[in-house]
């Protein structure tokens, strides 16, 4: 008896110690880009970023956390070690490199062109929307598309996708380069978006712009990190994981984009 006692207060010892010991890591997210992340009337974070975190975080069997942060604050937060990676949609670039590492694209990416209905617009040159007031979420890949591949447009940079849309809404933008999926959601389901808009051109798939696809950002340093995050996105790839929480938000496979 004394002996079975003996087993079973080692047993919960060892349980409790290994409760105590779980790690803990904390996830980064914008909270404002729809489908991939937004934030619920009751602020809960959710969205495709976010499920696929939670589900890497259960895969390397570590309790995480999600919490917000604006865009143009989001690498210099990472490096502050506000939190220990970025999951955000965030298209792997050179410059991005220099600052940050990235895991394996979690999902491929492409940039397109949004137009109010009606736009009559059919030529996407720089001569021809020389004049023309052009948006894009300031810090992101689109913004520099626009940047350099319209010079002689209006550049207007604002803080988050939703508001671009709503500026376009308004009738205050000619045209917007975002990415495609989101844009692809807002102008498919979004009353407003309906309404207004569509999606205009052809994709963009320059890797100058889109990089390698989408990754996870986390500190260079964090070498084991994000290797333990490679093994966990085949892990949740291969077991069906991933493609039920794709299947949640996408018609198609993003990870493949097919």
């Amino acid at each position: 008896m004394k002996k079975t006692i003996l087993a079973l207060t080692l047993s919960g010892a060892t349980l409790l110690a290994a409760a105590a010991s779980a790690e803990t890591l904390t996830i980064g997210t914008e909270g404002a880009y729809p489908p991939f992340n937004f934030q619920d009337s009751a602020g809960n974070l959710g969205g495709f970023d976010v499920e696929i975190g939670l589900a890497l975080c259960k895969q390397m069997q570590a309790e995480c956390k999600v919490i917000a942060q604006d865009w143009d604050g989001i690498i210099p937060g990472l490096i502050a070690r506000k939190y220990d990676m970025i999951i955000a949609s965030m298209f792997i670039t050179e410059e991005r490199k220099q600052q940050v590492s990235f895991t394996d694209p979690y999902y491929l990416a492409a940039m397109t062109l949004a137009a109010p209905k009606g736009s009559g617009l059919t030529d996407f040159s720089n001569e021809a929307l020389k004049g023309k007031t052009i948006g894009a979420q300031s810090g992101t890949t689109q913004s520099e598309y626009a940047a350099a591949v319209y010079p002689d447009a209006d550049i207007k940079l604002y803080p988050t996708q939703d508001d671009v849309n709503l500026d376009m809404v308004n009738g205050r933008l000619d045209l917007q380069a975002g990415d495609m999926i989101p844009l692809l959601d807002w102008v498919t389901k979004n009353e407003d978006g309906m309404a207004c808009c569509e999606l205009v051109g052809e994709p963009v798939t320059d890797p100058k712009f889109v990089g390698d696809g989408v990754g996870i950002a986390v500190r260079q340093e964090d070498n084991d990190l994000r290797e333990r995050l490679n093994a966990a996105l085949k892990a949740i790839r291969a077991d069906g994981t991933y493609q039920k929480i794709n299947e949640k938000y996408f018609s198609i496979d993003v990870y493949t984009m097919k």
